[in-house]
């Protein structure tokens, strides 16, 4: 019977998972190479450079920044995400997203602004660079509103600015 299960073609294993379990409470930031799965409370940051799965349990109270993200719980915070995030029918999302693609389930309730990116954008936004989207323009210096002919000669139809 062993024979016929082989998971050589398995790119993630068991032990390649890090876990919160339902009933954990954790504090913190969460970095990992591999994949992430939550099933418990958690507040602070996650980072992965895989997957993250939230079950339906699970409460998030931060940002989620991954390769791609599987979302069926609460979370009040930001998503950042390289490829595809999934709301499922279960999740409820406050915050904001930073995609590249989106799947949202039936019933999946969402809060707040969607902005899809592409992977030079995650990765600006994900390093701290400041992606031109996101510049704020200088405030223009208001100029003397009077109409003026030539360089100097201010024109019959200005209207007196009160000064």
């Amino acid at each position: 019977m062993a024979s016929n299960y082989d998971r050589s073609g398995d790119t993630v294993g068991v032990n390649d998972v890090s876990r919160i379990s339902a009933g954990s409470s954790i504090k913190g930031e969460i970095t990992s190479p591999n994949d992430i799965r939550i099933d418990g409370n958690f507040e602070g940051k996650i980072v992965s450079h895989a997957k993250v799965v939230v079950g339906e349990k699970a409460v998030i109270k931060g940002d989620i920044i991954c390769s791609s993200c599987d979302f069926w719980g609460k979370i009040d915070g930001n998503f950042y995400v390289k490829d595809t995030l999934s709301l499922k029918d279960t999740c409820s999302v406050t915050g904001d997203l930073h995609v590249r693609r989106l799947q949202v389930d039936l019933d999946a309730v969402f809060n707040g602004n969607c902005k899809m990116i592409d992977e030079t954008e995650f990765t600006q936004l994900t390093t701290g660079e400041r992606p031109a989207m996101y510049d704020i323009p200088e405030p223009v210096e208001e100029e003397d509103d009077t109409f003026k002919v030539g360089n100097a000669t201010p024109s019959p139809f200005s209207i007196p600015s009160g000064n």
